[in-house]
């Protein structure tokens, strides 16, 4: 029987050379046209997650399925043509190439230039802000626009889920909350999102899903507006009381 969800990592131990295990026994799934979010506090390792998900970094055990295909072991490459698209921290557009020439590398895989044509005015018009500076230099957009291009480049080859590593590290109040309605615009059209943020209140708002990661391995999951309203959860890991609008800075 076909999984219903479009990535799981099942019982995954991973880590960095000799040293310990940064993830022990995870278990993580994302369904379809969902927005799963990881949280916790520093050193818990949910960028290592995103890592092993898109073939940077190879587990040590467990098991890695996309749309039900065991894909454990493989490389970033054969990550990416079975359906992940790894959105990485910090900005990683070409400043001095054109926003068009920064989201058709999204499109390297493809050979048919009619898709390519067709997934491009897709991303279009998704986000009007790559339409509207399409021909504009990257390195001229802010930062919260260029987010957008990186989004944009990621759905290029229509992957089956975007892992998206803290999104709105470095940016302002006003290009954290487009960036997140973005993210949103992308689970309603379709395409499964597993976010690891910073902002860890701002991202639950945004998820379906939340996950709370602690010493490598999910502690508490469930619908995130729920855990928006654990006051428990919400003093240990977001900073105070759900009713409080202050964030905390995770890792």
């Amino acid at each position: 029987m076909a999984s219903e969800n479009l990535l799981e990592l099942n019982d995954i131990q991973a880590g960095y050379g000799r040293a310990a295990l940064v993830l022990r026994g995870l278990t993580v799934a994302v369904p379809p046209a969902t927005v799963v979010c990881l949280v916790g506090p520093n050193g818990a390792g949910k960028s290592t997650v995103l890592k092993v998900a898109s073939g940077l970094l190879a587990p040590r055990s467990g098991q890695i399925l996309v749309a039900g295909v065991d894909v454990t072991g493989q490389g970033p490459q054969a990550m990416l043509r079975s359906g992940l698209a790894h959105v990485l921290q910090g900005h990683s557009v070409f400043p001095e190439m054109t926003v068009a020439e920064n989201v058709l590398l999204g499109a390297y895989t493809l050979d048919d230039r009619t898709v390519t044509d067709q997934r491009a005015a897709f991303v279009k018009d998704l986000f009007p802000i790559v339409d509207e500076r399409w021909r504009a230099l990257a390195g001229l957009l802010s930062g919260g626009e260029q987010k957008q291009v990186e989004f944009a480049r990621s759905l290029m080859i229509s992957p089956k889920v975007v892992l998206l590593d803290e999104p709105s590290m470095g940016l302002d109040p006003k290009n954290t909350s487009i960036v997140f309605d973005q993210v949103t615009r992308m689970r309603d059209a379709g395409t499964a999102v597993l976010l690891v943020e910073q902002n860890a209140r701002r991202a639950l708002q945004t998820a379906d899903i939340g996950c709370v990661l602690d010493l490598g391995n999910v502690h508490i999951s469930g619908p995130a507006s729920e855990l928006l309203a654990d006051p428990q959860l919400s003093a240990l890991y977001l900073g105070g009381r759900p009713a409080e609008s202050s964030t905390s800075d995770q890792r």
